[in-house]
């Protein structure tokens, strides 16, 4: 590989930027997607490739290429070190996602009660602007206080974050679009967060509100149709909608 194309693969990485190495067998000759413009067939090749995250080696109008693809690691965020977080925390890891929890009460953030995972005790919008969420990342707010919640949701949806959950019911939520929307943002915006967060399968316990939640960001990752947010629906006969959370 030559030293320029070695130093621009590592700056596309190192800035979190989904990016194609594309090499020709015959030549060596290289090429970095979506840097560089390429022929339809091989910018198709390599978004395939980031798409299935696997290397392979294709015959592309007779010519041999290895298409390697680098993506960003794959993130959740969660706000609130609470115990659904708790039992996300076994879930991620197999799933191939890196977890980390915001919450600045440092009684709830602790290595004993979130072994093995990475803890942020700063505020959520000094964690998320460091943090800084991606289109491989799911940002998901736990805590029920607007002062952690809210300041998370706000720069998840200026982000390009691929999930965004919060949890409540859709009362609560109805309270939270109102706040959001004297943040500036608009309808279109805030109908990028699930909630109530995770997919309708009857949870209570807060390792199937878990299962849940990490089943709806799996979803979303592979763009099935159980992982797209739910329209909003008026409650029925008058009654309130409780959903998961108060």
């Amino acid at each position: 590989m030559k030293t320029d194309t070695l130093a621009r693969l590592q700056a596309e990485r190192a800035a979190q930027r989904p990016v194609v190495l594309l090499t020709r067998l015959s030549d060596g000759a290289q090429h970095l997607w979506p840097a560089e413009a390429l022929p339809a067939a091989l910018a198709e090749a390599a978004r395939d490739a980031l798409g299935r995250e696997k290397a392979a080696t294709l015959d592309l109008d007779g010519e041999a290429w290895f298409v390697h693809p680098h993506n960003p690691p794959l993130r959740i965020i969660v706000v609130g070190a609470v115990h659904i977080a708790q039992a996300m925390a076994p879930m991620a890891g197999p799933l191939g996602f890196g977890l980390t929890v915001i919450d600045p009460r440092r009684a709830f953030a602790t290595e004993e009660r979130l072994p093995g995972v990475t803890l942020n005790t700063d505020w959520p919008d000094e964690a998320m602007a460091a943090l800084k969420p991606d289109a491989r990342t799911a940002v998901v707010t736990l805590t029920h206080d607007p002062k952690l919640d809210d300041p998370a949701l706000d720069a998840a949806l200026r982000s390009a974050a691929f999930y965004i959950g919060a949890l409540g019911s859709r009362r609560t939520h109805g309270k939270r679009v109102a706040r959001l929307q004297e943040m500036g943002h608009d309808d279109a915006a805030i109908a990028r967060i699930h909630a109530p967060v995770g997919l309708d399968i009857g949870a209570v316990t807060a390792p199937e509100i878990a299962l849940s939640v990490m089943a709806e960001i799996v979803a979303a990752r592979r763009d099935a149709a159980l992982g797209r947010p739910r329209p909003a629906a008026p409650p029925q006969d008058g009654r309130v909608s409780i959903g998961i959370g108060a």
